[in-house]
């Protein structure tokens, strides 16, 4: 086992961990201003590049006799022996690497309803780090419909031309009807990014927080705050790990969760989800707000509104000796890392990648899709989720655990593709998978797979067919946290 972060009985250890953030008079708004430079110069190339993705050929067009072969009239023999055999457009297509992101925009990262236009420009980061990050060519497609019943029908009939659908950014609890109908109803894999992706990355995070702080799963007392998409799939997953679910307390805007709350009848006809994890967990066998829920508490995974404040440091300060705090709230955490660490906490992570520790859906999603696409899987299940976060989590270990290295960043992308392979083999054992290949097959085409695009990316860049960023403009510099 890795040394705990603070040993029982380690002034030194105390002092030691608090030393970073003293120089720093004022981290929360050193923080805040770090936050508001980036949104600036976010927006400015944005309106610079006009577009994160575009599409190229991958086939040579060199005479008008190519153009017979990839279109008419050569196409028209492709499209017969694919009518024969509608599974051929895995084979005769780019559909075995083509996946569509879809998003309504009706919760757009933490800032609520802003609609499929708003939604356009986070889904084509989206489609960068799938192909950036997983050699995966990703659509994203923003609908505006009507209904829950609207979204999983408009999936439905664009299924035929994806190998695998990402659901983004939708409101709970509608998300939860849709993930589930549409992995009834298709024969590929649905995965929904804020449920599936940031549980699998909040659980490899905090297997190794819990790996750093000498704690077990099984006795660790959690709270979850946030009743949404991404902590009611977390507390799923924490229960099949064995997670005791009388330890485990979630928090929402009304306060803890429990079976006897006043809302608890209407959560079972509005919110069955929420209505069964009331039931399952009961609070925790603990009643109030979320300074109650805290104390004495070992771990806080915090996925709830973006509002710096949410966790107060004396709450911090009120929990077991040595906490793991996740505050995972995008783009603004629910208390700043410097805040908390000055409070007590021995492992604080965020989902940004700016700070220290991000667990964030944007280490495990490209993985997976690249996983179940090799293995032209059926569908994605938790025990496919949970083999991500595992390997995620052991990968990390493989190159070296602390409390400032909680996760690997996105620049560690080795780390990727044994994600992909451990995926693809799980798919295999569990019969999701259409191509049975071992785990050495899959890592080695995942690795092949996913290392093409940078070198794409390098070739483009040098011929300055991809532009410099421009210069940013002069002015102050947020200060190091």
């Amino acid at each position: 086992m890795v040394q705990a972060a603070e040993p029982p009985g380690d002034p030194e250890g105390d002092r030691a961990r608090r030393r970073p953030v003293a120089v720093d008079p004022d981290p929360a708004q050193n923080e805040a201003a770090q936050t508001e430079a980036l949104s600036r110069r976010a927006v400015a190339l944005a309106r610079h590049y006009q577009g994160k993705i575009e599409t190229i050929a991958k086939v040579p067009v060199r005479s008008q006799h190519d153009f017979a072969l990839w279109y008419t009239p050569g196409i028209a023999a492709v499209s017969r022996a694919i009518e024969a055999d509608p599974d051929a457009s895995f084979d005769l297509t780019g559909r075995w690497n083509t996946i569509a992101i879809v998003t309504d925009g009706s919760r757009l990262l933490g800032l609520g309803d802003l609609g499929p236009e708003a939604a356009l420009p986070v889904m084509e980061g989206k489609a960068l780090l799938f192909k950036t990050l997983g050699g995966v060519d990703a659509v994203p497609l923003p609908v505006r419909v009507p209904s829950r019943e609207a979204l999983v029908e408009t999936v439905e009939r664009i299924a035929p031309g994806f190998g695998a659908i990402n659901l983004e950014d939708i409101a709970s609890p509608k998300c939860f009807y849709v993930l589930e109908e549409l992995t009834r109803r298709l024969p590929i894999p649905v995965w929904h990014d804020d449920q599936l992706g940031t549980a699998a990355a909040t659980i490899a995070g905090l297997l190794n927080a819990l790996e750093l702080t000498g704690r077990s799963i099984r006795t660790t007392r959690t709270v979850l705050l946030g009743a949404g998409a991404a902590n009611v799939a977390t507390a799923r997953l924490l229960r099949a790990m064995g997670h005791d679910p009388h330890r485990l307390t979630v928090v929402d805007h009304k306060g803890i969760l429990t079976a006897e709350r006043d809302d608890v009848d209407e959560l079972m006809v509005r919110n069955p989800w929420k209505y069964r994890l009331a039931l399952e967990t009961d609070g925790g066998g603990r009643t109030g707000g979320l300074d109650a829920a805290l104390a004495e508490a070992d771990v806080l995974l915090a996925a709830s509104t973006p509002v710096p404040g949410t966790v107060r440091p004396e709450w911090v300060r009120s929990m077991a000796r040595g906490p793991i705090v996740f505050a995972l709230a995008n783009p603004i955490p629910e208390i700043w890392p410097a805040t908390a660490l000055e409070a007590g906490a021995a492992i604080v992570a965020t989902g940004r990648s700016d700070f220290p520790n991000q667990v964030n859906n944007s280490l495990i999603f490209p993985a997976v899709f690249r996983g179940v696409l090799d293995a032209r899987a059926r569908s994605i299940n938790d025990e496919i989720v949970l083999a991500a976060a595992r390997e995620l989590a052991a990968q990390t270990r493989a190159r070296g655990l602390a409390p400032d290295h909680l996760l690997p960043t996105m620049e560690e992308t080795a780390v990727f593709p044994h994600v992909a392979a451990a995926v693809a083999a799980r798919a295999v054992v569990l019969g999701l998978a259409r191509h049975r290949l071992s785990h050495d097959e899959f890592l080695a085409r995942a690795e092949e797979r996913m290392r093409r695009p940078a070198a794409l990316a390098r070739v483009l860049t040098d011929a300055g067919l991809i532009p410099p960023m421009p210069d940013e403009p002069a002015g102050p510099a947020p200060g190091r946290r």
